[in-house]
């Protein structure tokens, strides 16, 4: 029996869009079919999402066509792609903080009552259900910004998933997710796949691409690189073909990254060995006491210490206590944290009853050598409106004073330094911080925390939704000031980058210490056990 060609739902013919100054897409096209997963891959900047915009009506001028079930359209709004069965999860969250989960979700699109009022009621029992689906057991009265940036991201996924779209994009769903929350949406697609629902999947993570996808689409500089098949065999097991009936052949992983980045992995992050010097900080039985549950611990009895020169990363689940604990040495609850601290061999006087943690600012966290560059840089470390100059220079900003007064040469001069020294790819440093793409704004993030000459720099997700290459150039960045003496600690979701990245790792679980690791110790079922909850 002959395999009969699935249904192209959504298909971009030779798709152009112009930004001033730049060709964001040069004649690009994709097909998106019924019951499969097309996984589109390429470095930030390739185009990608730009041209996923395109198909759900973000932008509406350009040139090429979208055709829905093979006729043109031309969406004027969000609504219209919505009206053909086109859903989109942007990778960069667009809740409203001060709102609760559930006016997130029917925002735009509120029940009714016969009265004419908001049928509250309904809004929260139909967002349950779809949280469900997702195992976000988190009230839907809950405020948007009280919920962790992988909470929000599961929000969005079910807001998406509420709209029954025949066409679903998902641009770096997983990017906030722990493994168990992405086996969950894994198993989802599967489900919607087996619905005829057609989805595009944009990761940079090769083996969910592996794992998901039917076939990928390759794109660099905003130009088609590739369309290639990704399984052998088709449901009938005929030979797998290209979207248009021609012949396939299997593209390998590395022939994936090289297509995306023009280089071999081979070249990628290799990390290199250096001595270890003194410890640079060490943290003794902090504990973080839940002001909203009396009697329970956010964080409980918490000891670590890193050396110079050494990277320590923490590993563990989504609500392990990974991001809470940066921001209690950090100075950010200092009403509900004890605990002791020595930074460079000199411990800090406990302030406050019953040991009182050191540190209640963070100002004073800076002071004393310390940085963190946030997980989630574009509400927590940058001023998207402001310039890349503005940006680096904001938590150092006595670095740039003459005489009491802020000194723009001295600001320029700075700024331009750390463009250069990290690589950011900019017209100059006068450029707005919102512009660039995510690896060189988490670059800039880096930058503003390097200027204030820290001794122990704290890297929350420093990687996340950024491509391979802008990773790799994090890699080799944290790399190199780890050789040159700094103490750096790392939190990262992923498993292959905190082995890959780390001299020890220390397991989080449930706001508790783990099990921690020598690097020649690694092993990756051993520390996932490690963090997960007793």
């Amino acid at each position: 029996m002959n395999y009969e060609l699935p249904k192209v739902i959504v298909e971009a013919r030779e798709v152009t869009k112009r930004f001033p100054g730049v060709l964001a897409l040069d004649r690009v096209s994709l097909r998106i079919i019924s019951g499969q997963v097309n996984a589109l891959v390429g470095e930030n900047g390739a185009g990608k999402s730009t041209l996923m915009n395109i198909l759900s009506g973000v932008y509406t001028d350009y040139e090429g066509d979208v055709l829905v079930d093979g006729e043109v359209q031309h969406f004027h709004s969000v609504t219209d792609a919505q009206q053909k069965g086109i859903a989109i999860i942007h990778q960069e969250l667009s809740n409203v903080p001060y709102m609760n989960i559930a006016e997130n979700m029917f925002m735009g699109r509120e029940p009714m009552t016969r009265f004419g009022l908001v049928d509250h009621q309904r809004m929260h029992r139909e967002a349950r259900q779809w949280l469900d689906r997702l195992h976000l057991g988190v009230d839907t009265h809950t405020l948007m910004n009280d919920l962790r940036v992988g909470q929000q991201q599961l929000v969005e996924i079910a807001k998406a998933l509420m709209l029954q779209a025949r066409v679903l994009i998902m641009d770096e769903p997983t990017s906030s997710l722990t493994d168990n929350e992405t086996d969950i949406l894994f198993a989802l697609i599967e489900e919607l796949k087996s619905q005829g629902v057609g989805i595009v999947y944009i990761s940079h993570k090769m083996d969910e691409v592996w794992r998901l996808a039917d076939f990928v689409t390759i794109m660099r500089d905003g130009q088609l690189i590739a369309e290639r098949q990704l399984k052998a065999t088709v449901p009938d097991g005929s030979p797998a073909t290209t979207p248009d009936g021609s012949p396939s052949g299997i593209i390998t992983p590395d022939e994936i990254v090289q297509l995306m980045v023009g280089r071999e992995r081979k070249e990628f992050f290799v990390k290199e060995e250096h001595p270890l010097g003194d410890t640079m900080l060490q943290v003794e039985h902090l504990t973080w006491k839940d002001a909203a549950h009396p009697g329970r611990n956010i964080l409980t009895d918490i000891s670590l210490s890193v050396r110079s020169g050494e990277v320590l990363g923490l590993y563990g689940l989504m609500g392990a206590g990974r991001t809470e604990l940066f921001e209690a040495i950090f100075g950010l609850h200092p009403k509900e944290v004890t605990g002791s601290l020595m930074i460079d061999g000199k411990p800090l006087p406990q302030r406050g009853v019953g040991g009182g943690f050191p540190i209640h600012h963070p100002e004073e966290a800076v002071a004393c050598g310390l940085a963190l560059c946030p997980e989630d840089r574009k509400r927590e470390g940058l001023v998207l409106g402001m310039t890349i100059e503005k940006n680096t220079t904001l938590a150092a900003l006595i670095e740039c004073l003459t005489n009491g007064l802020l000194d723009g040469k001295k600001e320029r001069h700075h700024a331009d330094s750390y463009r250069e020294k990290l690589g950011i790819k900019s017209t100059s440093v006068l450029q707005q911080a919102g512009q660039l793409s995510g690896g060189n704004q988490q670059k800039i993030v880096l930058g503003k925390w390097l200027m204030t000459k820290p001794k122990v720099l704290l890297l929350d997700e420093p990687t996340r939704g950024i491509d391979i290459h802008a990773k790799n150039e994090i890699y080799r960045l944290i790399n190199q000031l780890a050789a040159e003496g700094m103490a750096i600690i790392v939190v990262s979701s992923e498993l292959p980058e905190i082995m890959a990245l780390s001299d020890r790792i220390m397991t989080l679980r449930e706001g508790c210490v783990g099990d921690t690791f020598e690097r020649q110790n690694f092993d990756d079922k051993q520390i996932l056990k490690a963090s997960l909850p007793q």
